[in-house]
């Protein structure tokens, strides 16, 4: 039998959507049907302008966000990297291959800009978490260790509303710390976060 010898063939050329390529068993369906992702449009409508120049999706920036917490990243430099190399989390963000996924350094300023001024990005992220959890799609108490229960309210009752709010303030506040480091590294302010969990430049 002779020897096949394409081992670097790479050049190779597929007639394919996204949704062929991301079988139905995917986690991320499970994911995008969970939510009706487009709810976020009505709360943030007000802090976009109708003039100037186009931003991220708020869905697709929620969304990326989602992807870092649901599949461990805690990163979201690295989230953003996955996002575009992997067929499926592009099918979940619903950016086609002919358009860009959204870089680390253009999701962080759309996060700083659009909701540094408001608590709705918390509003938000809080709804998220509690949709993903009550569908079983995630554990909170897994993210970050004791921290959770040590912080979290003893009353069984309200266990779980506090639960998310306590995981999701500590992923704000990593989140927050990635972002001054990356700022800090290319000489400009960081940002500190103020009462109500609102982002101020300093």
């Amino acid at each position: 039998m002779a020897m096949t010898m394409n081992y670097c063939f790479r050049e190779g050329i597929i007639y394919a959507s996204l949704e062929a390529l991301v079988p139905e068993t995917h986690f991320v369906r499970k994911l995008d049907r969970c939510i009706d992702w487009r709810f976020i449009y009505s709360r943030v409508a007000h802090l976009y302008s109708p003039a100037g120049r186009p931003s991220i999706d708020p869905v697709i920036l929620f969304k990326t966000l989602c992807i870092n917490i649901v599949f461990g990243f805690n990163s979201m430099r690295r989230t953003c990297r996955e996002c575009d190399m992997n067929v499926a989390y592009r099918w979940f963000l619903g950016i086609p291959f002919e358009e860009k996924i959204p870089d680390y350094s253009t999701w962080s300023q759309n996060y700083i800009r659009r909701y540094g001024d408001s608590d709705i990005f918390s509003q938000i992220f809080e709804y998220i978490l509690c949709r993903i959890q009550e569908q079983g799609l995630l554990d909170l108490t897994t993210l970050f260790g004791d921290s959770t229960h040590q912080k979290a309210s003893a009353n069984k009752n309200k266990y779980e509303d506090v639960e998310v709010e306590v995981v999701r303030k500590i992923y704000e506040d990593e989140l927050l710390e990635e972002i001054n480091a990356d700022r800090e590294a290319h000489g400009k302010k960081s940002v500190e976060r103020s009462q109500g969990y609102r982002i101020s430049v300093r």
